[in-house]
């Protein structure tokens, strides 16, 4: 069972590595989306996350994001809080205030005994023209392992 956990997991990782690349070629980085949210329950095929996310570009006043995130693969165990960050590229230098919200997709994968991280890749926004690139790894405190498909609903917060 850990093996087929372990395969999962790295199938999720080459194909979000291929993912990225194809995606950012021709776009722009425009800054980096910071999540942070509280626990997670992975449900065996899938979970629900929901995060406070704000857009830090430079010369730009900060824009804040409510997130929801829903996982389909496998995904088991208990996350007691998350930290994911970004890079965002989209086809324009700048973006203005609420024009990542949308609704993107990729894959992902993560693994947790304690500390743990994961890595996913998005695409979406405004007629899938929006790329979002892991700047790090996500960092999360629990026990999981989740490999699969990944959405993330953005939508203007406070």
């Amino acid at each position: 069972m850990r093996r087929s956990f372990a395969s999962a997991w790295l199938a999720a990782a080459m194909l979000t590595a291929s993912f990225a690349g194809a995606h950012a070629q021709d776009r722009t980085r425009v800054g980096v989306l910071e999540c942070r949210g509280g626990a997670s329950i992975g449900f065996i095929v899938g979970s629900v996350t929901n995060l406070g996310c704000v857009l830090r570009a430079d010369g730009m006043p900060e824009d804040r994001y409510i997130a929801t995130i829903r996982k389909v693969g496998v995904d088991l165990g208990i996350t007691e809080e998350s930290a994911l960050a970004w890079a965002v590229y989209a086809p324009v230098a700048h973006l203005g205030p609420g024009d990542l919200s949308g609704n993107y997709a990729g894959a992902q994968g993560s693994a947790s005994v304690g500390v743990g991280l994961g890595g996913n890749v998005l695409v979406g926004g405004s007629a899938n023209s929006i790329a979002l690139q892991p700047l790090s790894v996500q960092g999360q405190v629990g026990i999981n392992v989740a490999a699969g498909l990944e959405s993330l609903e953005l939508r203007p917060g406070r």
